[in-house]
């Protein structure tokens, strides 16, 4: 260290005894600290700067002459210490120093270093100021998230609003709800029944809750029903089949090498273009092709159509009815129901519907043209594909009233019942079944399955009465949980399938609450299915009319109005 003593006081420089050493803060407090003093040009020879120091800072001025501290303490009284305080004493503010002032004879002192910048010094102050940085920090997080999170306002908890009131416009459909009277359904039909416009009219009115008759009109007298007789397809089904049952379409090996054999299983539903089916949940014949062309190269391609048996077309229908797109010859391999524009419902259907299926195949698997064949006996199967379930085939033919899909499900029917695959066999099926679970076909004659014919003839009370088998409220009858299905297979009137469109002008109160099969053909037109009524009783209904006014604009919309007037109908 060098210190420079005040006046003209000369100084000589004395070695320090190592054992003898004294820090700054021990100097007298009579003699002013060297801190005080200025620095000249110092003739003894020093420790020399390392290159970082001297370009950092200038050379500081020494003095000619220094005396060691220990000269100092010597020429000085001895330092009174003041007494200790309990307080612990204030850390004085740092100084600004010469960056090294060193002392003959000192070894370096780490601890009491007063340079703060230089390498290797104390951190001790930085350490100190990015703590208390630190936890100012955090105590304003801490500050900041009391107000946004936890502050007055938070903790302040509003009661709870009182319950709303809830007021349903649905009243629930129970047997509990004010039983309607055949006085009270009588007068809500009188004005609807009596419009001329729907010529000859047959029709019953039935609560299923209690099985009252609550309004009949020649009930009983045979009429055309057009395509509500899908009714009794569709409950014969449900009442003969297994819901989950699939209709299977396979392909197996031929006699020959390189030969296939498709054999139709029935099923009328399979898309031949991705995306456009009617049909939802079908099959596709990509797939049927995939499989099959991972089994080897395919040179031949033939059709098997054994399944069913009888004639193609029904008693009474029209090869019209073919280009008019209401149906196509009955087969049991065919693509989208025969249609030519396959997500068109109404389209034009093909008059060769397993031909024009085979011979798709067979250019997707690079064969050519397919030809009619018989499938060897216990043929290796190349591939299979199955229809959507019963349950859903039922719910769509009823939806869109295919007809190619009813004739079909009867004929599965039949082969269920021991009963030929024929149109014969499908009717024939079709009545047992029904007889069998207690309905009465009293005066009821059909040749088909779907109502195609116009020379089908039925009573209106045996569709009432399949219907309110369905609707029962209870299902202690064994045939209500069979035949539950067959109500959401019902169109709804303003919403879907054929009723989609209906339910305008004075007929809307109906809209949504009446669910029906429609029935169309040259002169006749029926409709039959449930309601709601406005206390929430369900009442079964159906009515046909015979008249020659026309469809679209007269007789449909009076039958639409007669199901609205049901549903208005508080009539206990």
């Amino acid at each position: 260290m060098r210190v420079e003593p005040k006046g003209e006081q000369r100084t000589t420089e004395l070695s320090v005894p190592n054992a003898k050493t004294a820090r700054v803060d021990q100097l007298p407090n009579s003699e002013p600290s060297w801190f005080d003093q200025h620095s000249r040009t110092e003739q003894q020879p020093r420790r020399q700067p390392q290159q970082s120091e001297r370009s950092q800072r200038p050379e500081p001025q020494r003095p000619e002459q220094t005396k060691r501290v220990d000269q100092l303490q010597a020429q000085a009284p001895a330092r009174q210490e003041p007494p200790r305080s309990e307080q612990p004493r204030p850390v004085p503010p740092p100084r600004k120093e010469p960056r090294e002032l060193p002392v003959t004879g000192y070894d370096e002192e780490p601890e009491d270093r007063l340079a703060t910048d230089e390498p290797g010094g104390s951190r001790k102050p930085l350490v100190v100021v990015l703590s208390l940085l630190v936890v100012a920090a955090l105590a304003g997080a801490t500050v900041y998230a009391v107000n946004e999170f936890g502050g007055a306002t938070a903790v302040e908890t509003k009661p709870p609003a009182a319950p709303a009131v809830v007021q349903p416009l649905v009243k629930a459909v129970t047997a509990g709800g004010p039983a309607p009277s055949p006085a009270g359904v009588k007068q809500a039909l009188a004005g609807p029944a009596g419009n001329s416009a729907l010529g000859t009219l047959t029709g019953s009115v039935v609560d299923p809750a209690s099985g009252a008759a609550l309004w009949q009109q020649g009930d009983t007298t045979a009429a055309t029903p057009a395509s509500s007789l899908k009714i009794l397809t569709a409950a014969a089904a449900l009442l003969s089949l297994e819901k989950t049952d699939q209709l299977s379409t396979k392909v197996v090996q031929g006699a020959e090498p390189g030969t296939v054999v498709i054999v139709g299983g029935g099923d009328p539903t399979i898309s031949g273009v991705p995306g456009r089916s009617v049909y939802p949940g079908a099959a596709t014949l990509d797939d049927l092709v995939t499989q099959v062309k991972q089994k080897g190269q395919v040179t031949k391609v033939q059709f098997d159509l054994s399944r069913y048996a009888g004639e193609a077309l029904g008693p009474q229908w029209e090869s019209a009815d073919i280009a008019g797109g209401s149906v196509a010859p009955i087969v049991p391999f065919m693509l989208d129901g025969g249609r030519v524009d396959q997500a068109n419902v109404n389209g034009v259907r093909t008059g060769s519907p397993g031909q024009a299926a085979a011979d798709a195949f067979a250019q997707r698997v690079g064969a050519p043209a397919a030809s009619a064949g018989a499938a060897p006996q216990g043929a290796p199967v190349l591939g299979e594909i199955k229809s959507a379930p019963v349950e859903q085939l039922v719910d769509n033919m009823m939806q869109i009233s295919d007809n190619v899909l009813t004739e079909a499900i009867a004929r599965e029917i039949a082969i269920k019942t021991g009963n030929e695959p024929s149109f014969a066999g499908g009717v024939k099926a079709v009545r047992d079944v029904l007889t069998k679970n207690g309905f009465d076909l009293t005066g009821a004659s059909f040749v088909d399955g779907s109502g195609l014919s116009a020379s089908n003839k039925i009573p209106a009370k045996l569709l009432t009465d399949v219907l309110t088998a369905a609707a029962k409220p209870a299902l202690d009858d064994p045939r209500t949980a069979k035949l539950r299905p067959l109500l959401s297979a019902l169109p709804v009137a303003g919403g879907s399938g054929t009723l989609a469109g209906r339910y305008g002008g004075t007929a809307a109160q109906g809209k949504g609450w009446v669910r029906a099969k429609t029935g169309t053909l040259t002169g006749v037109n029926a409709l039959a299915g449930v309601v709601v009524d406005v206390d929430g009783r369900v009442l079964v209904f159906s009515f046909m009319s015979a008249s020659n006014r026309n469809p679209e604009t007269e007789v449909r919309p009076a039958l639409d109005v007669m199901a609205a007037a049901l549903r208005g109908c508080g009539c206990s």
